[in-house]
């Protein structure tokens, strides 16, 4: 595959992740407003999960 394939299909994934994001957002609003305690401890436990995550590539 070419390195402007390639490119193309990176923009692309680039895109449906800015849409994911503002639903991620979105859903992140909803939550604080239905449970905020139940929702910080939740966050707290995703935060902790991605900081072993970039630990991890981190050392790639």
């Amino acid at each position: 595959m070419k390195l402007k394939q390639k490119l193309k299909i990176i923009n692309q994934i680039q895109n449906i992740r800015s849409k994911n994001n503002v639903n991620w957002m979105n859903l992140l609003k909803l939550a604080y407003k239905l449970d905020p305690k139940k929702t910080s401890k939740i966050m707290k436990n995703i935060n902790k999960d991605d900081n072993k995550i970039s630990k991890l590539l981190s050392k790639l």
